[in-house]
């Protein structure tokens, strides 16, 4: 008789069991764990519209906000990408060339040629790469890297493929809780959308060279592993930053995210599309490293050498120099344009922020003299 009576409550806990292995299994296929290859969902942006219009919910019952969302992800999606990274090795006996998935990311259209933006670390390590725009797959090149600064650009040759760039916004004009919307593949989940607002600006993150970015922007927006190299939207659909990092303890999302400013992905994305590389500006001259410069007990940076023709040699610097009584210092570079600068690194960052062709004003030390020097900076290796 008990057993009658538990029939029913046996049955559902039964089906209730099937259903969870089920969704069980669609899961564990679709969310790869990273860095291993991860599994798409097709969902782009006719998807998302064959849907809306599908449901019984008409967009005039949402409101204004969460149409202009809907409308900025329809925009915006079909520029997103889906990165595969893909490594080759060789096998020891056999000789043969075999791939192993360093693992996916997010990238977006930057022009009508095909050019790809990206994280450095994204392709980092990478000898092969796809790029995934809606249903179609292409092999991608790389063009261009900037590891101080977390960026990279791929190429793809789609002839005939209405690409569709993201209209840029500034970085600059923008204000703490503002709305914001990030696009990307978190955990291999293509064409996700999320939104949040702009936490913080200002901050500064460690690059995968060691290099600081200045200026970048915190959001609350989840950002997960695979987001990184997607774009951050303002509510316009302009490109304001590119998603590169997290902070949280458990690896996910945890409100604190980190985006490349826009401000600084247009003034280096051309240069890695021309040239491959950034375009360091300088003064023509080689310096010494802040180790010698602190066990000698300098403040600032020293300059080894001068180039002959060079801004710096033509200002009359100095470098250091050999006598009978052993090397003596020439000029040391205290500040740059009032900003005191005490290694390289402070250096290379403050000639960055000026740029090619803009004046650098220095304040230089020799012999306990200081002195300054206006200088054009100029394109240097």
């Amino acid at each position: 008789m008990r057993l009658w009576s538990a029939l029913p409550t046996l049955i559902l806990v039964f089906s209730l069991g099937n259903l969870t292995g089920y969704l069980f299994s669609r899961s564990s296929r679709s969310l790869s764990a990273e860095p291993g290859p991860a599994a798409a969902i097709p969902a782009n942006a006719a998807d998302v519209a064959s849907v809306l219009a599908a449901a019984p919910t008409s967009l005039s019952s949402l409101t204004q906000q969460e149409q202009r969302d809907i409308n900025v992800f329809r925009e915006r999606s079909p520029s997103v990408a889906y990165i595969s990274n893909i490594a080759l090795r060789r096998a020891y006996f056999s000789l043969d060339v075999f791939e192993i998935p360093q693992g996916t990311g997010t990238g977006f259209v930057w022009d009508d040629q095909g050019h790809i933006v990206t994280n450095f670390h994204v392709i980092q390590d990478g000898d092969r790469f796809k790029v995934t725009l809606g249903d179609e797959e292409f092999d991608a090149r790389r063009v261009g890297v900037a590891p101080r600064k977390d960026l990279a650009v791929l190429r793809i040759d789609a002839p005939g493929r209405d690409l569709r760039p993201i209209p840029l916004g500034l970085s600059a004009s923008l204000v703490v809780g503002q709305r914001v919307l990030a696009i990307g593949n978190p955990f291999g989940l293509d064409q996700s959308l999320t939104v949040g607002v702009v936490s913080a600006l200002g901050r500064e993150l460690n690059s995968p060279a060691g290099f600081p970015i200045r200026d970048v922007i915190q959001t609350d927006a989840a950002i997960n592993p695979g987001n990184s190299g997607g774009p951050l939207l303002d509510s316009a659909g302009r490109l304001i930053g590119v998603n590169t990092a997290i902070y949280s303890p458990s690896g996910t999302s945890a409100g604190i995210g980190f985006a490349v400013p826009v401000d600084t992905i247009t003034k280096l994305v051309p240069q890695l599309i021309e040239h491959g590389r950034p375009v360091q500006p300088g003064i023509g001259v080689e310096l010494v490293e802040d180790r010698l410069a602190a066990r000698v007990g300098v403040q600032g940076v020293i300059v080894r050498q001068v180039s002959r023709g060079g801004p710096a040699d033509r200002a009359g610097i100095v470098g250091l120099q050999q006598s009978r009584r052993g090397v003596t210092l020439g000029d040391v570079i205290v500040a740059v344009n009032d900003q005191p600068v005490s290694s390289l690194q402070d250096l290379v960052l403050a000639f960055e922020d000026i740029g090619v062709g803009g004046e650098a004003r220095l304040m230089l030390e020799r012999s306990r003299q200081q002195r300054v020097a206006t200088l054009r900076l100029v394109a240097v290796e």
